[in-house]
């Protein structure tokens, strides 16, 4: 299938104040997002892309360095998620380091980059910015907003904070919230960045350095829960990096190792730490039952959309049985929801991979959406 070609970011600034769910204001802001395809003359096509943790607005297609999207395999002419039908927008978050105002930018109160000063965003201030973005675009209805993981809770959010301005919603290898030991697996994530002697309480900027180690660390924690164990077994099983044992408590021994560290090292090399925290705190405040006696069912009451729901069987991180929870909730409301259940090895990445179930469950919701408006 044909690619989408060489796709140009762009920019827009909002000077209107985005109220946080803090409490706090974030006074001025810039959103970066990418679109593909062609609005059409109703404007009743757009499908909205929302990230995942380290991921961006570049969805599809390829940038600048001629790296191809997160989400390419998905997005594209011809593709499950069609360009040549639908106007794809991908938008990078506040509080990311992909050109979003972010910790790396400068704190207009101080003149310094915000660092740990940034204010804590969550979920919904994501979809609120992200409203604000499309307000800007002259599109007052999606025909869907689509996202895996921590983009299934930002698709999850809009039918309830937006119900009126999606028709559908699609939300791949979520969940309604985090489990106590997802929380647990982001906060020693979150300690090995923080206690690492290059943070400097998050002002590692003035001191020119990064908190490498810690990132890296936190990486190396968050890649081994996004693989199953079958998946890890088949590809790097016990294999050894040298002929014969080094004996050594420091030297790199097993295959699984080398990669692990090649991933941490990656990661630090392109992530900023602040945005780390952020993004992980964001993913672990996320629960819109809390607001209804934690009633999942009460939650998505007054969600209008359709919906469809898409797990897999080796995703422990975010696994079949909480994609369920939503699919009860939205049974119980009599809302119209599609629930798929892929049996795939890969684990948490499944949803980031071409595996042809998947993508014609995909391809085939995407049709009957596109059919609403041709």
């Amino acid at each position: 299938m044909a690619s989408i070609g060489p796709v140009t970011p762009q920019q827009l600034h909002f000077a209107e104040p985005l109220p946080l769910q803090s409490g706090a204001v974030l006074a001025g802001y810039t959103l970066v997002y990418e679109t593909y395809g062609t609005l059409n003359a109703e404007r009743s096509n757009a499908v909205l892309v929302c990230h995942a943790l380290n991921a961006s607005h570049h969805v599809a297609g390829l940038d600048a360095q001629g790296n191809a999207g997160w989400w390419d395999n998905l997005v594209g002419p011809g593709k499950p998620l069609d360009t040549d039908r639908f106007f794809v927008i991908g938008v990078n978050n506040p509080g990311s380091c992909f050109g979003s105002t972010g910790p790396m930018h400068t704190n207009p109160a101080t003149g310094e980059p915000w660092g740990s000063d940034f204010p804590v965003v969550t979920v919904e201030d994501w979809v609120d910015a992200q409203a604000r973005l499309l307000d800007r675009l002259g599109i007052a209805q999606l025909a869907a907003v689509l996202g895996g993981s921590l983009g299934g809770m930002q698709a999850l959010s809009w039918s309830l904070r937006h119900p009126q301005r999606l028709r559908h919603c699609v939300a791949v290898a979520t969940a309604p919230s985090l489990s106590a030991q997802n929380i647990a697996f982001n906060e020693v994530a979150r300690r090995a960045i923080v206690t690492d002697p290059d943070f400097h309480g998050g002002h590692f900027y003035r001191h020119g350095v990064v908190p490498a180690r810690g990132l890296r660390v936190a990486r190396m924690i968050g890649h081994i829960t996004y693989l199953s164990d079958d998946s890890m077994e088949a590809k790097f099983g016990r294999q050894m990096r040298e002929a014969e044992l080094a004996y050594s408590t420091q030297a790199i021994e097993f295959q699984i190792e080398s990669y692990l560290r090649h991933q941490g090292e990656k990661f630090a090399g392109y992530f900023d730490a602040n945005t780390y925290l952020l993004i992980t705190r964001a993913l672990d405040y996320f629960d819109p039952a809390r607001g209804h006696g934690g009633s999942l069912s009460r939650a998505f009451a007054a969600a209008t959309a359709k919906f469809l729901l898409v797990s897999f069987t080796t995703d422990w991180r975010f696994a079949p049985a909480r994609a369920r929870e939503i699919v009860k909730a939205l049974v119980d409301n009599q809302h119209d929801v599609s629930y798929a259940e892929i049996a795939a090895p890969h684990g948490h990445d499944a949803f980031l991979l071409e595996d042809p179930r998947y993508h014609e469950v995909m391809r085939a919701y995407f049709g009957n959406v596109a059919r609403e408006f041709a």
